[in-house]
């Protein structure tokens, strides 16, 4: 097993952990809702600090269902992770390329010295 493949399995690991610890352990049990977003979270710790508060802004759109906020989300998430890749596979396509062009170079002045007789 070579070192890209023991770096790979072991992110896949500590991946799969921290998807699987927080609910093997029954981290938030005692709450009405155990794993919503910290944006509901910090929402409730203000509304309880100060009942009176009054936000500066509103949101620009409000979806009307959980469900529908929760694709947009989603949709979010894989044009994102889209863009990244596209990113990080045309970085990946084009330095193989210059390494073929460094080696189809250099390949075409070793067959040029053989044809001269060096």
């Amino acid at each position: 097993m070579n070192r890209n493949t023991k770096i790979n399995a072991l992110l896949l690991v500590v991946v799969a952990a921290l998807a699987v610890l927080p609910l093997a352990l029954g981290l938030g049990d005692g709450e009405e809702e155990p794993f919503t977003g910290a944006d509901a979270q910090a929402e409730t710790a203000i509304t309880e600090i100060d009942p009176d508060y009054e936000p500066w802004f509103s949101p620009l759109y409000e979806p009307p269902s959980g469900e529908i906020e929760s694709a947009l989300f989603a949709l979010q998430a894989a044009l994102g992770a889209g863009v990244l890749a596209y990113y990080f596979g045309l970085r990946r396509g084009r330095r193989q390329g210059e390494l073929r062009a460094v080696a189809q170079q250099d390949g075409d002045v070793a067959g040029e010295s053989a044809a001269r007789g060096n």
